[in-house]
């Protein structure tokens, strides 16, 4: 990942989870796409391939193999991640469920990468993608 001055997990237990997300949407695509990109496959059938893996139905089954793994802080984080739409709604083409779950998996890895915990977002990554 490229340097940057990391938060302490104060600071970024104190960002708004929706800014969390907004970090962890764009780490989870690179890292779908840095997994894509060691295929064959032409940039068309990767971009096919990511599109299908990072949207909120893929994301928030994801979350579902993640989530018996997390500490409670990053229960705590992914929580916040899934109710800071309650106040908004998801997207008309999304089923509002799969749409909490996948922001919460974006804060969280929002605020892993923040705090600059890269083997954790690593480990997580491994398990929510299903490589053994």
């Amino acid at each position: 990942m490229l340097p940057f001055t990391p938060l302490t997990l104060q600071q970024a237990k104190l960002k708004n989870p929706l800014a969390l997300a907004f970090m962890g949407d764009t780490v989870w695509d690179l890292l779908i796409r840095q997994r894509l990109l060691c295929s064959q496959a032409h940039v068309n059938a990767l971009h096919k391939q990511a599109i299908l893996q990072v949207n909120a139905g893929a994301q928030a089954e994801a979350a579902g193999r993640i989530e018996p793994h997390l500490t409670d802080e990053e229960a705590d984080i992914f929580r916040r991640g899934c109710n800071a739409h309650s106040r908004h709604n998801a997207p008309k083409n999304q089923d509002p469920y799969a749409y909490s779950r996948a922001t919460g998996l974006e804060a969280l890895f929002g605020y892993l990468y923040l705090t600059k915990q890269e083997e954790r977002i690593a480990e997580l990554f491994d398990i929510g993608a299903g490589i053994p």
